[in-house]
């Protein structure tokens, strides 16, 4: 998961820089819908415990011992790779959990809010998490959050701790994300991070910013997509919910 946020301060880097210097003779403007794919780390995880363990035993037992968990530091270079990233801190004690209700939670917000705002939760669950250390199944403090983002983000109503916690609660979604575990495993994810662009190109591993920012630069001179996201039809995401996206043109030119 560590490699999975630094990824993703890469991507997101790579979309800024994109988005502030278009192409002065693109065909069209560039946009982003950024649809995010659940993925379990430890999926035999009691759903049922707020959490199971620290991140920090979780490793240690992973890789054999503390001397395993030293020499996978040093060999990813995860410190390093943090910086560039712009992570100065992660928690190793982090608590570990079961994360079905988090993924449930950040797909339905996409649904019903649109894809920037999943990811602004997105984003600060990460911090939540990493940072913070909190467990992504406490449900009660999962839900005091996000509503509580939300209210900072949103100008109508936005939901209640009361009303995301119910839904916490429930099983809304769950077989949606049951199916797109198949559909990862199908196509050979055992792993992230992951990222597929135009529905078929995949990177993978934790790539540098500049990696996507070459795809984009050549997509944005194409002026079309090849093909739409692969998840979206499985996750349940209407083609509408896409094509509102994520991240939007920030500098539309002007009509000759």
């Amino acid at each position: 998961m560590t490699q999975w946020v630094q990824g993703k301060k890469h991507l997101n880097r790579a979309i800024d820089t994109v988005l502030d210097n278009p192409l002065p003779d693109a065909p069209r403007p560039l946009a982003f819908s950024v649809l995010r794919v659940p993925f379990f780390l430890e999926p035999g995880y009691d759903e049922d415990k707020p959490f199971v363990e620290s991140n920090r035993d979780r490793l240690v037992s992973k890789w054999g011992g503390k001397r395993g968990w030293e020499e996978q530091k040093r060999r990813h270079d995860l410190k390093g790779r943090g910086l560039e990233a712009g992570i100065e801190h992660f928690n190793l004690d982090r608590l570990a959990a079961n994360t079905m209700a988090s993924h449930r939670l950040i797909q339905h917000i996409g649904k019903k809010y649109g894809l920037a705002m999943s990811e602004a939760i997105y984003d600060r669950l990460n911090e939540y998490y990493f940072v913070e250390g909190h467990s992504l199944n406490d449900k009660p403090r999962l839900a005091e959050v996000v509503s509580a983002t939300m209210s900072d983000l949103l100008d109508e109503e936005y939901p209640s701790p009361e009303e995301l916690l119910e839904f916490l609660n429930g099983n809304q979604g769950r077989q949606e994300i049951m199916e797109a575990l198949d559909g990862l495993q199908q196509i050979g994810v055992h792993g992230i991070p992951k990222f597929i662009i135009e529905g078929s190109y995949m990177v993978d591993g934790a790539a540098r910013s500049e990696v996507f920012v070459d795809i984009f630069r050549e997509i944005e001179a194409r002026g079309e997509i090849k093909s739409g996201p692969v998840f979206g039809d499985i996750l349940g995401v209407s083609e509408a919910t896409i094509a509102n996206g994520s991240h939007l043109p920030r500098h539309i030119p002007e009509s000759a």
